[in-house]
């Protein structure tokens, strides 16, 4: 068997057997739509969906990819399912490539919930779609990513769960998702810029509305070493606790 269809036959299993369920799929439309709804209606004056549009997405793949990936994962070394991938003739590093790519488009899948909400409801001409293609790949990955630190990390899925919190809802507020980093305390904006996300979601803010922070030549090289760097973290930590 050759890397490329084991690869394939990895993510195949993990988008059938885990991503692809009904309750999954329907979470995943409800959700980025239900805080759409709900920052729209709760506004004094009524803010344009466009303007919410790039947190929205953000968040929906951030929330998809981690949960799912840690407690999958986490499931799989209870179940010792993975264990038994382990011993597969598959280097470790593709291995973990093809674990974490069903999550990776579980994500992006996400990320079109609120685009083709927004899309009947507000124009969304100008937007430079490329680069909200290349974002959302990164986001999607990047979380993945940080959905597989924190399942090397912890044994139990209540323990996944807990520990994504610890960095999920941190990045809601201090990521510029829906408040602007500029409107933050100035002890806690440096602190924003040591999250991914913020990176990801300026690039969304920039590619739909054209107010982004950064420049889009600087947050795609940072995104990009994030999701870099913590699969390679991940990568020697496994390597480290579960391969002996």
């Amino acid at each position: 068997m050759s890397s490329w269809t084991a690869f394939r036959a990895i993510v195949a299993k993990d988008m059938k057997t885990y991503y692809l369920k009904p309750p999954n799929i329907s979470w995943g439309l409800i959700f980025p739509f239900a805080w759409m709804l709900m920052f729209y209606l709760r506004s004094r004056t009524p803010l344009d969906i466009r303007a919410l549009l790039p947190g929205v997405i953000a968040m929906s793949i951030l929330f998809g990819t981690t949960s799912m990936l840690a407690v999958t994962i986490t499931f799989e070394r209870r179940s010792r399912s993975f264990e038994r991938l382990l011993l597969a003739p598959l280097e470790l590093g593709l291995l973990m490539l093809a674990k974490t790519g069903g999550a990776i488009l579980f994500g992006m899948l996400n990320a079109l919930a609120p685009i083709v909400v927004a899309a009947f409801v507000v124009d969304l001409s100008g937007v430079l779609w490329p680069a909200v293609i290349g974002s959302i790949l990164l986001i999607a990955a990047t979380s993945t990513f940080l959905g597989l630190f924190i399942s090397v990390a912890v044994h139990e899925v209540f323990e996944a769960q807990t520990f994504s919190n610890f960095f999920r809802f941190p990045m809601l507020f201090l990521c510029g998702l829906f408040i602007p980093i500029s409107a933050l305390p100035v002890f806690l904006r440096p602190l924003s810029f040591a999250f991914p996300l913020t990176y990801g979601a300026d690039i969304l803010k920039a590619a739909v509305n054209g107010d982004g922070l950064l420049p889009l030549w600087l947050s795609f090289p940072v995104l990009l070493l994030f999701a870099v760097g913590l699969f390679l973290f991940s990568l020697r930590n496994i390597k480290r606790k579960w391969v002996l």
